[in-house]
């Protein structure tokens, strides 16, 4: 029996009644209820229908004994997992004959009804055994959907392996190099560049896999303003071009005469199309043109970013969208990437309630993304402006605590050279006494330490009377929602996650000394 018969024989009812009579009655009751039926004209053609998909068999008894039948057994006892073909079978009435016992001890599922039958209790039936029959295709439907599930993620898993390896090649090499060779500073630059290069992808990835995760439960706030489309495709282009220039792509940009307005998340948006640019740039072979085009259309922004790159199957316009898809032919492994930008696309333009869609003529004749946002009247149209940022020098006392001496120190130093005084601490108990005998401004915690944890320590911190104008910043790798309610519960003012934003922790450190 086929896995996926055609879809016009998963309903169909097949038909061995005792004689030719008995099946064109049968075959005409069973359609005038809207039944499609196919009467067979042996036990023989039974079998070779049987594999070609059916929702329900309506058999005789006396078909049993034909030796024909045994293909038909055959079949019903190969049945995938989610297949159990309901069986009807019409019985003489009186004692059973052994053929029907022999039936009602095989592996499948046979329901005997005696005969002559009702066209009444002949329909009911047959609906029935149908209704059940539709429940195993809605689970052959949710088990095909696991498996795909299940094969994306595999290849997800196998993508992130890739990628996340990748960046630990050059930091290895670049390690052995330096213990290797006495190097001067202008000699190890090169170097030590390289290495925040790949630390800074690593950390991108891994921020992209939260992020995703996240968005798509629903866990993310957006920081709504009132912004000029143009700017935030030109702050998406300035983001994206080094992979443009790197390709050597030609970008042409395509703007209206008037400025368009939204209101959203300037961070998110523009890494919508800095995502989409990306996509761009890495499926189109170098040398290719890579076009924006910012219009209104119906009280609507529509941002096209349109390339003339590898194309897009027409089966693959909808699922590219969707977590873990990739389209077969471009393994995203072998160009970068973990392939979910277009998933983070699709929920960011949701979340500002806009919608998000892709062109293409198929392989070679280049794709289209095509972002919707809905417009600004004139009257909303203020644009917000944020305060300058704080200024670098820091001179604040910092008391650092990780269990992991190499992080605790290595920030210590970067904070250091910022002007502030660092003191490290590598445990809960430590770093309760250096408090005391220093008094920090700030303090920077790990959570995830052993014994005493960053959440327990910032609770003895904050019942100290001493420490109660004492900074506190939880510096750490859990970054899900549930961390960050416990975390604030916990007494801390501000969470980063690891690896540090120095730039995000410079202007925390800066705002904290313009306000004492």
């Amino acid at each position: 029996m086929n896995d996926q018969p055609p879809a016009g024989n998963e309903q169909r009812v097949l038909l061995r009644t005792a004689t030719g009579k008995d099946s064109a009655l049968a075959t005409t009751v069973l359609e005038r209820a809207g039944i499609r039926a196919h009467a067979c004209a042996s036990v023989a053609e039974l079998a070779r229908e049987l594999d070609q998909g059916a929702g329900v068999m309506l058999i005789a008894e006396e078909a049993l004994s034909d030796p024909a039948f045994r293909h038909v057994i055959v079949s019903l006892q190969k049945q995938p997992a989610w297949s159990d073909l309901p069986v009807l079978l019409l019985a003489r009435t009186g004692a059973a004959s052994m053929q029907v016992v022999d039936a009602m001890e095989m592996r499948a599922n046979f329901t005997v009804i005696e005969r002559p039958l009702r066209i009444f209790s002949l329909i009911s039936s047959v609906r029935t055994a149908l209704r059940a029959r539709a429940r195993q295709y809605e689970l052959r439907a949710v088990m095909e959907g696991l498996r795909q599930a299940d094969r994306r993620k595999t290849e997800f898993l196998a993508t992130l392996a890739h990628e996340l390896r990748n960046p630990l090649a050059p930091l290895s090499s670049a390690l052995a190099l330096l213990q290797m060779q006495a190097l001067d500073a202008d000699a190890a630059r090169p170097h030590y560049a390289m290495m925040q290069r790949q630390v800074q992808h690593m950390a991108r990835l891994i921020d992209d896999l939260m992020e995703v995760s996240r968005i798509t439960r629903g866990k993310i706030e957006l920081q709504l303003e009132v912004l000029q489309l143009e700017q935030i495709i030109a702050e998406a282009i300035e983001l994206s071009r080094p992979l443009l220039k790197g390709a050597r792509h030609q970008l042409d940009l395509v703007l209206p005469a008037r400025s368009l307005s939204v209101r959203g998340d300037r961070v998110r948006l523009t890494q919508v199309f800095s995502n989409l640019l990306n996509n761009a740039a890495k499926y189109t072979p170098p040398g290719g043109r890579v076009t924006v085009t910012l219009e209104a259309r119906g009280g609507r922004a529509r941002v096209s970013v349109r390339d003339n790159g590898r194309g897009i199957p027409a089966d693959m316009l909808v699922p590219i969208f969707e977590m873990f898809v990739q389209v077969a032919d471009m393994p995203d492994a072998a160009l970068g990437g973990l392939g979910i930008g277009l998933t983070l696309v699709k929920s960011l333009v949701e979340l500002h309630g806009g919608a998000v869609s892709a062109n293409s003529a198929g392989a070679g004749a280049g794709s289209e993304l095509v972002v919707e946002l809905p417009l600004l009247a004139a009257a909303e149209t203020s644009v917000d402006h944020s305060p300058d940022a704080p200024a670098s020098h820091l001179s604040c006392r910092v008391l650092i605590v990780d269990d992991n001496r190499e992080a605790a120190d290595s920030l210590a130093m970067v904070l250091q050279a910022y002007g502030a005084e660092t003191t490290v601490a590598y445990s809960g108990e430590e770093a309760l006494s250096v408090a005391a005998a220093i008094h920090p401004s700030v303090a920077i915690l790990d959570i995830g330490m052993p014994q005493m944890d960053g959440c327990e320590l910032a609770r003895r911190l904050r019942r100290d009377p001493e420490f109660a104008q004492c900074m506190l910043i939880a510096l750490t790798g859990w970054g899900q929602p549930e961390d960050r309610l416990r975390v604030a519960a916990a007494g801390f003012d501000h969470h980063l996650l690891k690896p540090a934003n120095i730039d995000e922790l410079q202007t925390l450190l800066s705002a904290r000394e313009h306000a004492e």
